[in-house]
């Protein structure tokens, strides 16, 4: 494997810091880190400071880790440039936008890779293969259920909490079935846009007549991450359990699982490549997928009144 990339930054927060330093010890070079001391009064980064960096004759890819707004705007630009990018979520904050970049970078023949850990989590790959193997033998319907919740953060404001948590449990769905096979039954959002659900049917397919809720909260008094599982509905005997995503300390808050992170810097340097290409066209395209489910508007959609909105 290719082990002299070099790179550039959109973003040095939180997420940033962590992409950047996982990329060093796989020996990617930053050339540039853009940060706020590079935008202009717009909020954009400056032309000039483009102009130098930004150019498929000194850079491999970009890495994306700005607020989820400009992603779009930043990947756009790279893209279009001719450069390879590796972007947080959300992909967009519009459906039609995550498309337009996914079209992009197929045209332009180069890896658009949205950082999706969840879907890299050994946690939920073990459950996918185990969960899988069941709907696949059970031959009776079933329901899911997501659940993700934490305590409030700062992190993450500019968007609601559809494209800052829903699209987290989406793409997990969507590694598992078919997006032409959902439909959205229900969509309901918080005043405060803290607090959402969503209610999916899958009607077309082997699984269809299954159901699938998701719970999702970013200011709520506990931290969860869950799936959890009912067979039945056949008049034989229900199967249920809970799978937790990520551990808990004594607190009763999330560890985060270092492997998710690692994983997914492994798979995109393996895009690099030029392995698992068609695996990585897809990918794109369920990031996208995601943003279009979770800014989705339904003939059943309605706002919760929430006792914080």
């Amino acid at each position: 494997m290719r082990r002299d990339y070099k790179a550039v930054l959109f973003g040095n927060g939180t997420m940033g810091e962590r992409h950047r330093k996982f990329f060093e010890y796989s020996d990617v070079q930053f050339l540039k880190i853009f940060d706020l001391e590079d935008l202009d009064s717009a909020g954009n980064v400056r032309a000039s400071l483009v102009d130098e960096f930004v150019s498929k004759d000194k850079v491999d890819f970009a890495v994306i880790a700005s607020p989820a707004t400009t992603h779009y705007e930043y990947a756009k630009l790279c893209l279009e440039r001719g450069i390879s990018v590796f972007v947080e979520k959300p992909l967009a904050t519009l459906g039609a936008q995550a498309q337009e970049l996914v079209d992009l970078a197929i045209r332009n023949n180069v890896i658009l890779f949205v950082a999706q850990s969840e879907c890299f989590n050994s946690v939920f790959l073990n459950f996918r293969k185990h969960f899988m193997n069941e709907i696949g033998a059970a031959g009776s319907s079933f329901r899911l259920e997501f659940r993700r919740e934490h305590k409030y953060s700062a992190r993450c404001r500019d968007v609601n909490v559809a494209l800052d948590l829903l699209v987290h449990d989406l793409s997990l769905c969507l590694s598992m079935f078919r997006y032409e096979d959902l439909k959205v039954e229900k969509f309901t959002i918080s005043k405060n846009e803290d607090r959402a659900q969503m209610q999916i049917s899958i009607v077309k397919g082997a699984y269809a007549g299954a159901e699938i809720d998701f719970i999702v909260d970013r200011n709520s008094d506990i931290d969860v991450r869950t799936i959890s599982v009912e067979f039945g509905g056949d008049g034989g005997p229900a199967c249920d359990y809970s799978v937790s995503l990520a551990p808990h300390n004594e607190n009763g808050e999330v560890i985060h699982i270092s492997d998710s992170l690692e994983n997914e810097h492994k798979f995109f340097l393996k895009l690099m490549v030029g392995a698992c290409s068609e695996w990585g066209r897809r990918a794109a395209q369920s990031a996208a997928n995601a943003v279009k489910l979770a800014t989705i508007t339904t003939a059943s959609s309605s706002t919760m009144a929430t006792a914080s909105s």
